[in-house]
């Protein structure tokens, strides 16, 4: 990181509670559409240990490494030598509901929820297709994040930008 606020690399910490669609779908993204404006990071309160299939094949279209992907936990967030969080966004409701660990720095929160993916039953079609509308969903926030001025924004204002953003679908 720099000194120059408008070259600084924002790291953004997307939580959910496996840690296998949501939220690493969003950090996908961020990762690919910030352009190393953002680092994102994703973790979960009670990690699955896997990601899940119909989650990858949303994330292969986006040019990021699969490789970089793995369910873990937000405990290792929390770790002294942890990277220090500038924001952190729950993206299901049950996450958000719970306590999270001490994020040093009082990073920024919101809270975006999706519908979960990964408990949507029938064919594997179907299953594809409810995966693919919460990507979209979430391309739509994450897109939105990546346009804030950041930098412009005290802290404030960047939470109330943050909950708008969490509207929006």
């Amino acid at each position: 990181m720099t000194t120059d606020q408008n070259d600084k690399t924002y790291n953004v910490l997307f939580l959910c509670t496996g840690n296998s669609a949501r939220s690493i779908m969003a950090e996908a993204m961020l990762n690919t559409m910030g352009k190393g404006r953002f680092k994102a990071y994703s973790a979960g309160s009670h990690p699955g240990g896997t990601v899940n299939p119909f989650a990858i094949e949303q994330i292969k279209g986006t040019g990021y490494a699969l490789d970089n992907l793995r369910s873990k936990s937000w405990d290792e967030f929390a770790l002294p030598d942890a990277p220090h969080m500038d924001i952190v966004i729950t993206v299901c409701d049950s996450a958000a509901g719970e306590v999270c660990p001490f994020w040093p720095g009082q990073p920024v929160s919101a809270h975006w929820g999706f519908e979960d993916p990964a408990a949507a039953k029938g064919t594997d079609e179907e299953k594809r297709a409810v995966f693919s509308k919460v990507a979209k969903q979430i391309y739509t926030r994450v897109n939105l994040l990546n346009s804030l001025p950041i930098a412009m924004l005290e802290k404030t204002a960047l939470k109330r930008e943050m909950d708008a953003i969490g509207t929006k679908l």
